[in-house]
């Protein structure tokens, strides 16, 4: 468990930008705040805006693009991760079946997220909101992936990270509710 945890920390790190360090990139830590305060994980939203240098000047619409790039980031990351995991698992043409499937659901989520971010550059927050909903259950759809084949056992690292993925998504869409008021 410990392992898991340390992996999926590295993951949340890897994927929010590059981490600077919190003397250099405090960004509008009033604006960030308020903000975070209408998100449903407020740690996460405070301490990945404030790990991007670009929050410093970022409006509310701003900082919801910022975590959409951490989405981004981390439906990428994963994809790559079941990528590597496919090559490790060669005479098991089930599990390469559905790792498959999971990463095209990862590769979904991420151009769902994409779509988002036009939305938000074209002020449609209702269609924003629909493609950030979606890239949240996209990991779902892989956990269920799993569920349909008898035997396979869906790893504890795809569960830390769909997670991630989840966690974000609500972060964001906590934003977006904001933005349309």
């Amino acid at each position: 468990m410990g392992f898991s945890c340390f992996w999926l920390l590295l993951s949340i790190i890897l994927t929010t930008s590059f981490v600077y360090p919190s003397s250099s990139a405090h960004g509008n830590s009033d604006l960030i705040q308020k903000t975070c305060k209408n998100t449903k994980y407020y740690d996460l939203c405070v301490s990945s805006l404030k790990s991007d240098a670009s929050s410093r000047k970022a409006d509310a619409k701003g900082l919801a693009l910022i975590m959409i790039k951490v989405g981004i980031a981390n439906a990428t990351a994963t994809n790559s991760y079941l990528s590597l995991e496919m090559v490790n698992v060669p005479n098991d043409t089930l599990m390469k079946k559905v790792m498959q499937q999971c990463a095209d659901m990862y590769a979904s989520a991420n151009d769902s997220l994409q779509n988002s971010v036009q939305d938000l550059s074209m002020d449609m927050y209702d269609y924003a909101y629909l493609h950030v909903l979606a890239a949240a259950d996209y990991p779902n759809s892989c956990h269920n992936a799993f569920n349909r084949y008898p035997g396979t056992n869906y790893p504890s690292e795809l569960a830390l990270r769909e997670d991630g993925l989840k966690r974000i998504c609500d972060v964001v869409l906590g934003i977006i509710d904001g933005l349309s008021l």
